[in-house]
């Protein structure tokens, strides 16, 4: 018996990296799972996979930032499947463009909000009504160590972060009456292929005050893995760090 059979579950950024890994993780404790990127290639063959080992997983063309696009992909799965128990928002990141406030191209400075912040709230606002239908859920929020603790660099990315980490608390408050629970997980480096080519984790500064060093995509997925299940049934307004004890300093 899988930790979360039967659950259909949303995963954003799904088609490589955390999201990737999450999918694989979440079919083969049973969940069914739709999987959403940009990336339509990259979806579909992961998709695939999953299905080819057993898992049941379908993928969906999305942009996160757009609101059409976002209340199709939730509603369709609701409807779909029935309910809706688990959303993952882990689309997200930064490009080469942020850094200094005082720098950075505005139009990066939106890009990132309308990706990170944007697509978080857009996923709540249109899963909730699904969940609360349902009798609850469980929604898990991606925010980052940027935003729990002060770092150089990527002052959009920052600002996008922690605009998470208050919606995530606002959330929780706010529907735990209806038995949905909002947690967000704080990843640190994480030695995904995107993150692998832009920086070197043997000079990254938050690579090098990771106490075991950068984490690997599973192990984000496991702490979502357990955010999903009902084994976190008393969890809610949290904000979990996953970031190998780099704000440990």
């Amino acid at each position: 018996m899988g930790r979360l059979d039967g659950k259909v579950t949303v995963i954003t950024g799904a088609a490589s990296g955390i999201g990737r890994a999450s999918s694989v993780l979440f079919a083969r404790e049973g969940a069914i799972v739709v999987m959403a990127d940009i990336k339509t290639a990259e979806g579909d063959a992961a998709a695939a996979a999953i299905t080819a080992d057993g898992g049941k997983a379908e993928f969906i063309t999305a942009d996160v930032s757009n609101e059409e696009a976002m209340r199709r992909l939730i509603d369709g799965a609701a409807s779909r499947h029935g309910r809706l128990d688990v959303l993952y928002n882990n689309a997200g990141g930064a490009t080469s463009k942020d850094g200094k406030v005082t720098e950075m191209p505005l139009d990066e400075f939106w890009r990132t909000m309308s990706v990170d912040l944007f697509g978080t709230f857009l996923g709540c606002r249109f899963a909730i009504p699904h969940m609360e239908r349902g009798g609850g859920g469980s929604i898990i929020n991606t925010t980052s160590i940027r935003a729990l603790t002060g770092t150089a660099g990527a002052d959009a990315y920052s600002a996008a972060k922690g605009g998470i980490i208050a919606l995530t608390k606002a959330l929780a408050m706010q529907w735990n009456a209806v038995g949905i629970r909002v947690n967000a997980i704080g990843p640190g480096v994480v030695l995904t292929e995107r993150v692998k080519a832009m920086l070197d984790p043997d000079t990254n500064p938050i690579a090098k005050k990771s106490l075991m060093g950068p984490m690997e995509p599973d192990d984000i997925a496991y702490m979502a893995l357990y955010l999903a299940s009902d084994e976190s049934r008393r969890i809610t307004g949290a904000i979990l760090p996953a970031e190998s004890g780099a704000s440990a300093h």
